[in-house]
């Protein structure tokens, strides 16, 4: 099991190589959620990840050869940048459900890209039956613990009194490296993982004190999408980590939405979960000090606008509600009419007159306005329901 001196040695080896990242105060946050916050920035780290911290600390004692790696996509950033900068050669083995713009930067880092199975899972066994190679685990080896423990050993040096620090969790090496860390150097603070429903191994396998494995369930958080936690990062969070919590999927995506607004930070579902916690869980975490490590900024563009207007149903930003009225003229200028009244921005209007539920000559109205949050919605369905209408709220855009 690592110490506090392999993280201190690691730290010296990989220092040339990494960005000691921002601990950046967040008034917003603080704010809105009652405790005094501060983020850890790995999502400003060399190839947007904490993962290139264990990966250097690995692969430095590798004098040549080969190396293989097994990645949804940001051991797979961090293991083909740092080969390439240390003179080595790299394949990188990813399901193929990784996100496209994880593959494209591996590839763009010099490292041989093969895509093979459906799962980490998969793509971990096939890399592991690779001969000729010198395999580089994501998490359950104690070189990358021990690298990935340097994000502790930051947090621990840059400020003091810290009374909980979040940090998200899938196969557990950045835990278990942190977990290290902050207990060695301030035993009061408590170290929280954090893992999405979704993917549930390593809350489970925690609660249990034996390893558990759980097929993850799709999610935005595939950073941590990991089935199985690793043997040697639970029994160092057995030791050091005071709790793992899940959040609902339903809360990742308001939580990268806040990122990019109150922050102007991109963050992944992975990087963005212990934010989702806080949210979740601010009777907790109220009046303390907490440090929320944000792991990463990979997040596959294709998906921003889909994750921005799923954040904005989820926070009542956005609202979807359909009316049933007479399919005849001036109904929906009157509808439209009591949303603007109420001061809704109309962004989306349907009409379905073909359900088998809808009475001859009825027409349903499907309406997606712009809202200043929950609470108006209701403003502007009373309204409307006041005037005699059959409406009903819909829980997805």
């Amino acid at each position: 099991m690592i110490t506090i001196k392999d993280i201190t040695e690691a730290y010296e080896r990989i220092k040339p190589f990494v960005h000691g990242t921002p601990l950046v105060y967040s008034s917003s946050f603080s704010s809105m959620m009652g405790a005094e916050v501060y983020l850890k920035t790995e999502n400003l780290q060399k190839t947007g990840s904490f993962k290139v911290r264990g990966a250097f600390n690995k692969l430095k004692g590798i004098n040549d050869g080969k190396v293989i790696a097994a990645s949804m996509g940001n051991h797979a950033q961090g293991v083909a940048y740092a080969a390439g900068r240390l003179g080595l050669r790299a394949k990188i083995v990813m399901p193929v459900t990784a996100p496209i713009v994880k593959e494209e930067a591996t590839r763009g880092y010099g490292a041989e890209v093969v895509l093979y199975g459906e799962t980490f899972k998969d793509a971990l066994e096939y890399a592991m039956s690779q001969k000729g190679y010198v395999f580089i685990h994501a998490f359950d080896d104690d070189e990358v613990i021990a690298g990935q423990g340097t994000v502790g050993l930051e947090i621990s040096e840059e400020m003091e009194n810290i009374d909980f620090v979040l940090v998200p969790v899938g196969g557990g090496g950045l835990i278990a490296g942190v977990s290290t860390a902050v207990k060695a150097l301030s035993p009061k603070t408590e170290v929280i993982g954090v893992q999405t429903e979704s993917a549930p191994s390593a809350y489970l396998s925690f609660k249990e004190k034996s390893v558990l494995e759980k097929v993850p369930l799709p999610t935005l958080a595939d950073g941590i999408a990991v089935g199985k936690v690793g043997a040697k990062t639970i029994e160092i969070m057995n030791r050091y980590v005071d709790d793992v919590v899940l959040v609902k999927e339903d809360s990742i995506a308001p939580a990268i939405l806040l990122f990019l607004e109150r922050k102007k930070l991109v963050v992944e579902g992975a990087g963005a979960a212990p934010l989702a916690a806080l949210m979740e869980g601010k009777e907790r975490f109220a009046g303390k000090r907490v440090v929320l490590v944000v792991s990463g900024g990979n997040i596959d563009f294709t998906l921003i606008d889909k994750i921005i207007h799923k954040g904005l149903v989820s926070g009542g930003r956005i609202g979807v509600f359909e009316v049933t009225v007479d399919d005849v003229p001036g109904s929906l200028h009157l509808l439209t009419g009591m949303i603007a009244s109420a001061r809704g921005n109309i962004l989306n209007v349907a009409h379905d007159r073909l359900s088998a539920d809808l009475p001859v000559g009825k027409t349903r109205v499907i309406f997606t306005i712009e809202t200043r949050g929950g609470g108006h919605l209701e403003e502007i369905l009373s309204v409307i329901q006041k005037r005699g209408f059959d409406v009903r709220r819909r829980t997805k855009g």
